[in-house]
């Protein structure tokens, strides 16, 4: 043992934990943010309002529950996994009866001054619980078929209940992210075969059931897939999203137009500009080498969070980073593939850069998380 680590462990609890935190991680979610503060100040005209100071002291109170998260111990994390899958699969009950509808769709519940989706909130619970089942299984067993029955189980339920309000988006996030636990857990191949074999074949139903009695999708979705196939089919209407984050993406060049100088989001001509289409705002503004750098950040994280895995012995730990990183990834990579054409416009925000509560809170937690097995890995009491 070396004169440092000997020191360290001769500190209170609360230091060493203190000390032990994944301090890189949170600089670069700090980076991530001030992304986002930037943008949203420069769409509304260089003011801090609407925009900016809402998202500030949100990311200040999310910052903290962040640090409450990391210094709980791991283990109580997973003794209420169960319990918080529950509240929330209740929540999203209360949704489908006394939620609040905003843009044609039922997503939140108000509890007081409390605007909660809890949809965003599945995306972690959702993981949480299938680490614990996961974690819970004999290894032996984790491809056994009524195992993956039982995973396919906790997933599927949040899954149709975020699908009903409409909600696709949000709906794929928590069914990719329990798919990366499932995965990582050493579910075999064959599942995930047939799983994309299924997915090919839900899709053709979901085309074909179009304008008959049993069509499985709302019009405005058929119309986004119409978009994405051919921007160009309806200019104005459906596909007016994707044309217009076209040319502000391809406006912006190598470098940008200049900090405040883009137009289509300036002129009102790109819609959702400060949620789902940010990203093509920071492209328009900052162009290629701002746009790339924040991806760089993003992976960046990622790979911070992989190490954590690599270097946890705790296998629940080990399975809810794994799952938080997925669905991260998947996060930031469905929002830029989807303002670049190369995916339908499914309204997926960018995380921690676009504007919203619920969201940015429900990922700060789950990085509490990650810093919570990163933090008692081996080294402390768990």
């Amino acid at each position: 043992m070396s004169y440092l680590e000997y020191n360290t462990r001769q500190m209170p609890a609360g230091l060493r934990k203190v000390l032990y935190l994944n301090w890189p991680l949170v600089a670069l979610l700090i980076m991530v943010a001030c992304y986002g503060f930037v943008m949203l100040y420069s769409i509304a005209g260089g003011s801090l309002t609407p925009w900016a100071e809402p998202q500030m002291k949100r990311f200040g109170i999310g910052l903290v529950l962040m640090f409450v998260v990391a210094f709980t111990p791991l283990w109580f994390w997973r003794s209420i996994a169960g319990l918080a899958y529950i509240i929330t699969l209740l929540l999203l009950l209360g949704v489908e009866f006394f939620g609040t509808v905003g843009m044609g769709a039922k997503r939140w519940l108000v509890i007081g001054p409390l605007r909660l989706q809890p949809s965003e909130l599945a995306k972690i619970t959702t993981i949480m619980a299938l680490a614990v089942y996961y974690d819970w299984l004999d290894l032996k067993k984790v491809s056994h078929p009524l195992a993956v029955i039982g995973a396919t189980l906790i997933a599927l339920v949040p899954v149709l209940l975020v699908l009903r309000q409409p909600d696709l988006g949000t709906a794929m996030l928590i069914a990719a992210g329990g798919g990366v636990v499932v995965f990582a857990a050493g579910v075999h191949w064959g599942y995930f075969a047939a799983l994309i074999g299924s997915a090919i074949a839900v899709v053709t139903a979901v085309l074909q059931s179009r304008g008959t009695e049993w069509q499985l999708l709302k019009d405005y979705q058929y119309r986004r897939i119409d978009a994405f196939l051919d921007p160009t089919l309806d200019p104005l209407g459906a596909g007016y999203h994707i044309n217009q984050s076209m040319i502000a993406l391809g406006s912006g060049g190598w470098s940008g137009r200049g900090f405040m100088e883009g137009t289509q989001a300036r002129l009102n001509f790109l819609p959702e500009k400060h949620t789902d289409f940010i990203f093509t705002t920071l492209a328009e503004e900052f162009g290629f080498v701002g746009a790339s750098s924040l991806l760089l950040l993003y992976l960046m994280i990622c790979a911070l969070c992989l190490l954590t895995v690599l270097r946890t012995t705790n296998r629940f730990g080990a399975l809810l980073v794994m799952g938080v990183v997925g669905n991260f990834f998947l996060y930031f990579a469905v929002n830029m593939a989807m303002v670049m054409g190369l995916a339908p416009v499914v309204g997926v925000p960018l995380p921690m850069v676009s504007y919203g509560g619920s969201a940015m809170m429900v990922l700060l937690i789950g990085f509490g998380l990650v810093q919570s097995a990163h933090i008692h890995r081996a080294r402390l009491p768990s």
